[in-house]
């Protein structure tokens, strides 16, 4: 029926396309439950020979679930209907008589007499506690496994269930349902949308009383209910069996009718059901579950954006409960199948569903929690030009837009995950580490920056994947850039008939390694800042060594011992928290803080780690937020403190503190320097009333206003290298400090485990058990110099040391040489030293005095 609308939707008009939809489904449902009803109570005639009626002397009677089963079975293979017998058909007729249509519905529906129960067309609690009582008394759960099947498993019924204020025998809807279930479009509904109520207006229409937030369902009421019914094992099968039927009419309604902007309203199908605390069971996660994360995954953006703030205003019990759902799902079939290069997670549309459902919560975390949606660095804009560029001509411009991208959701609630101070769950928590482990990221990664309209990208859901994962997407972003610079390089070249300069060549003396990075860099920044996304070659004057990784490791090392050297001045050093901070009065140029912030980024880009120690604010300014309050916790901690009891202090502020909004602190020499936080700070004093205002204005002056210069040109020499990078849609800023910094973990038993060995040795090779005996019971010190010494830096990797593939070979018999390294491939060349002690002796010698690069 969907493919012949499309091809006559030039004759017929979408509408009455769905009418056929709806009619067809409608029957379908309608043979579905005369099959039930002939497994159940029988046509009526005793003489029946159809085997599949319970009037039939030879049938073995049937449980609802089963029959409801069986129902469906013959419904596929069209079996044989028996027509109700004359007495049956009395009887059906008497019961119809007292019936009413739902334009007559009354207080029958609250309290009904029958014992049936079929004049109720919707739930609330009084109606669920009324039937459940009369069930146990008849000891009986038929009835009401009856009316849950045929309320849950439609959508209009469960819109007007439970809700806070009864919905009125004419409610307006775009599908009605008569009292048989079937479902017809109303007539005129456009015309009767005016008389509807405020929350079914729809969303263009203005109303400045309508909250996102507020909504017509009873949420606690359903809760409760759940509670009750799920007490009884039957209810159980009916609430799958009506979820299962439930779902591709609400795939329909999304996708075809728009209905959530005809009634807002029907989002609470999706709240209502939401609300079963039994959803990560097997029983739903097979089918029922992920059919209907797939419908939810169509909602509007709108509608989602209104879902996560309802959901924001839950307890953290019930918010936790819903996230560990979606989780059960994706983890459940994941594991659950068989992943490889061509059978992508990417295409299963169960784990994309979930994924996307998942997303809801997390932003609902982020917004139940403390959030800053102000105090943003602001961005330089930088002003394109109508010119085409060469990517474009080559038509690669997908690979290399500007810009970071925008979740529309996120675009939406105009909450990021940055402005999150303390999300209700913690972001690891969001992590699903079965999905992580059989991603394909060089798969994903196209997907993300050039089919990111046709295909499923998990970067487009960042939260969900680890550091390690989401690093492996910027290497590949990072290389192929590298790629692409090397090939337009050599392409200019041709042009200009110039010998091509493929990579970012650095060759600097080992004595004045800044002032010769300083000048070439600066250079390179002016003429042609697109080289510093070349590849990274550095060659110490003097040296003989080859870049293969290894130089630029030392040399970045070097760089910034020389830059974070107190003597310099550009940064301070706080000897409690090891910390360094930008000096607000330092005496350098801009420029040598352009050149910090292009080594971070060149580390970053080159997949460097680099031994730096920037309070996490740093990397937060980095990403776009500026410095608060709270942040002065980990770079100013003495001040934070003195801050904190001043907002805490319950005696006379103005009395007994006697501030002023003037403050002072030390230049570079210790001389004292005072600062107004407001104009004539000097002669405001601080109060009760305004001491959260002097608190944040010296958080501000402390952490922004202070170093801005600095800071300003730190930050521009940083996005010279990532500033088309995804790092900051991917990362978040400790995230961003893990890639930086390395982790400061260091795991050598991890480390043993990962480890090979080549020329001769395997790890049954009594050297080499002597040599991790040796590794084992070095200090932390000692363990970071053999690091630097084996690896160029005393940082594990993202991931810890087990991460790092490090060689072991065999480098000749016993001599009185010092074992060496191949920084470049974590290559250690060790000779077989004829004792441990020897082994201990040359090694440490070896590590201590590693410096330089030479031929042996």
């Amino acid at each position: 029926n969907q493919r012949y609308c499309k091809k006559k939707s030039k004759n017929l008009n979408l509408t009455s396309c769905l009418n056929v939809l709806y009619r067809n489904r409608a029957t379908a449902k309608h043979l579905i439950e005369r099959y039930f009803w002939q497994l159940t109570e029988g046509c009526g005639n005793g003489n029946c020979t159809n085997e599949f009626c319970a009037s039939c002397c030879d049938f073995q009677l049937l449980d609802n679930n089963s029959a409801a089963a069986k129902a469906l079975e013959l419904f596929k293979i069209n079996a044989k209907l028996c027509d109700p017998h004359p007495s049956k058909k009395e009887s059906d007729s008497s019961a119809n008589t007292n019936a009413q249509p739902d334009s007559e519905m009354s207080n029958t529906d609250l309290c009904p007499s029958k014992e049936d129960f079929s004049d109720v067309h919707y739930l609330t609690e009084n109606t669920v506690c009324m039937i459940l009582s009369f069930c146990e008394e008849q000891g009986d759960y038929s009835a009401l496994i009856r009316i849950i099947g045929k309320v849950f498993s439609n959508a209009e019924a469960l819109i007007k269930s439970f809700r806070k204020d009864e919905p009125k025998a004419n409610e307006n809807s775009v599908i009605e349902t008569d009292v048989d279930g079937h479902e017809n479009q109303s007539e005129g509904t456009s015309e009767k949308l005016g008389a509807s109520s405020a929350a079914a207006l729809p969303e263009n229409t203005p109303n400045e009383s309508f909250d996102p937030c507020e909504v017509t369902v009873d949420i606690d009421a359903v809760r409760r209910v759940y509670d009750r019914l799920q007490t009884i094992n039957e209810v159980e099968a009916a609430l799958v069996n009506a979820l299962i039927y439930l779902t591709p009419n609400l795939e329909l309604d999304l996708e075809y009718l728009d209905v959530y902007q005809t009634n807002p309203d029907y989002l609470n199908v999706f709240l209502i059901v939401m609300e079963n605390n039994n959803l990560h069971s097997p029983e739903y996660l097979e089918v029922a579950l992920p059919q209907f994360c797939k419908a939810m995954s169509k909602l509007p953006v709108k509608a989602l954006a209104r879902l996560s703030k309802i959901w924001s205003t839950y307890e953290l019990p019930h918010i936790r409960r819903i996230m560990e759902t979606f989780q059960q799902l994706i983890t459940f079939t994941v594991v659950s199948n068989e992943y490889d290069s061509e059978n992508l997670v990417n295409d299963d549309g169960t784990v994309v569903a979930g994924t996307q459902c998942l997303k809801v919560v997390f932003y609902a975390s982020i917004l139940g929690g403390d959030f800053d949606v102000e105090h943003n660095e602001k961005d330089d804009d930088d002003s394109e030009s109508d010119e085409l560029t060469l990517h474009e001509l080559l038509g690669e411009e997908r690979l290399y837009k500007k810009g970071p991208r925008v979740d529309p959701l996120e675009k939406e609630l105009g909450i990021r995950p940055i402005d999150s101070i303390k999300a209700l769950i913690p972001f690891e928590d969001f992590v699903n580490e079965s999905l992580n482990y059989v991603v394909e990221m060089d798969k994903d990664f196209t997907f993300f920056k050039v089919n990111a309209e046709t295909k499923f990208s998990f970067q487009s859901c960042p939260f969900i994947l680890n550091v390690i994962t989401k690093n492996q997407g910027l290497y590949y972003d990072n290389r192929i850039r590298m790629y692409s610079e090397r090939r337009l390089t050599t392409l200019y070249s041709m042009v200009q008939g110039q010998q091509p300069n493929p990579y970012l060549k650095l060759k600097v003396r080992r004595d004045h390694i800044i002032d010769d990075a300083l000048v070439r860099l600066e250079m390179i920044s002016m003429e042609n800042p697109s080289d510093l996304k070349k590849q990274l070659f550095v060659e110490f004057e003097g040296e003989q060594g080859v870049d293969e990784g290894g130089v630029s490791k030392e040399f970045f090392q070097l760089v910034l011992e020389e830059i974070f050297n107190p003597d310099i001045g550009m940064f301070t050093y706080d000897d409690d928290t090891k910390l360094f901070w930008f000096n607000s009065s330092s005496l350098e140029n801009e420029a040598q803080y352009t050149l910090i912030g292009i080594v971070l980024g060149l580390a970053i880009y080159n997949n460097c780690i680099l031994d730096v120690h920037f309070p996490i604010v740093v990397y937060k300014k980095l990403m776009g937020k500026k410095g608060t309050y709270l942040d002065l916790s980990d770079s100013h901690p003495v001040l934070y403190q003195s801050l904190k009891e001043l907002l805490e202090y319950s005696g006379s502020v103005e009395e007994d503190m006697m501030l002023t909004f003037q403050i002072s602190h030390r230049d570079l020499f210790g001389n004292p320097i005072l600062h107004e936080l407001k104009e004539t700070g000097d002669q405001i004093p601080v109060t009760k009333e305004n001491r959260q205002e002097f608190v944040d204005l010296y958080a501000e002056y402390i952490l922004n206003k202070s170093v801005e210069r600095q800071f300003k040109a730190f930050k521009k020499g940083f996005l010279m290298v990532t500033n088309e990078s995804p790092l900051k849609y991917l990362f978040r800023p400790e995230e961003v400090e893990l890639l930086i910094c390395g982790s400061r973990k260091l795991d050598f038993e991890a480390l043993e485990k990962t480890t090979e060995y080549d020329g001769g040795y395997s790890k049954d090779s009594q050297i080499i058990k002597d040599f991790w005996e040796t590794i084992h019971s070095f200090g932390e010190e000692q363990k970071k110099l053999f690091l630097q010494f084996t690896t160029g830096t005393d940082r594990a990797p993202v991931g810890g040391l087990g991460k790092l593939k490090m060689i072991i070979a065999k480098n000749g018999s016993d001599t009185d040489r010092l074992p060496t390294s191949h920084t470049c491939f974590n290559a250690l060349l060790l000779p077989e030293y004829s004792s441990k002690e020897k082994l201990r002796e040359r090694l440490l010698k070896a590590i201590t005095y590693a410096k330089g690069f030479g031929m042996l």
